[in-house]
C-alpha cells in the first residue's frame, strides 16, 4: 500500500514538473548548463519526459510499462543533475548566494533518493526490503 501511495505521489509530481517545463521554461533555462546544445528544445523534451514518465509510472494496467517508465524516470534524474549542480554553483556565486545551502544541499541528496523512488515505487527493486536469500 505505501509503495502505491508514494508511486502516485511521485508520479504526480513529475506531471507537475513536466507541466511546468513546457508552460514555464524561464527558470529551467536559467540553470541550464552552458555546453547543453539547444536548451530550449532540451528544457521542452525533459518535461515531455516528465508526462510521459509520469503517466506510465502511474498506469496500473502493464508492470512492464510502469518499470520502464520507472527506469526512464530515475535515468532522467540522472541525467538532469547537471542542472542542479550548476543551478548550486550560479547561486553560490550571488551576492548573499540566492536560495543559500539550505536549499541546494538537501537537493542535491534528494536526487540520488528520487532516483531510487521511481525505482522502488515502479518495481524495479525492492531494496533494501528485499529478503536475503542464502
Amino acid at each position: 500500500m505505501t509503495r502505491q501511495v508514494v508511486r502516485w505521489i511521485l508520479a504526480l509530481f513529475y506531471f507537475a514538473a513536466g507541466i511546468i517545463h513546457i508552460a514555464a521554461p524561464a527558470p529551467f533555462l536559467t540553470i541550464t548548463p552552458s555546453w547543453v546544445p539547444a536548451p530550449q528544445a532540451v528544457v521542452f523534451w525533459t518535461g515531455i519526459a516528465e508526462l510521459l514518465g509520469a503517466i506510465g509510472l502511474a498506469q496500473g494496467m502493464s508492470l512492464p510499462l510502469r518499470r520502464a517508465a520507472a527506469t526512464g524516470l530515475a535515468l532522467y534524474a540522472v541525467c538532469v543533475f547537471p542542472a542542479n549542480i550548476n543551478h548550486f554553483a550560479l547561486d553560490m556565486a550571488k551576492p548573499g548566494h540566492g536560495a543559500g545551502l539550505a536549499y541546494h544541499v538537501p537537493r542535491m541528496f534528494a536526487q540520488p533518493l528520487l532516483v531510487w523512488l521511481a525505482l522502488w515505487t515502479g518495481g524495479v527493486t525492492d531494496w533494501p526490503w528485499q529478503p536475503r536469500t542464502r
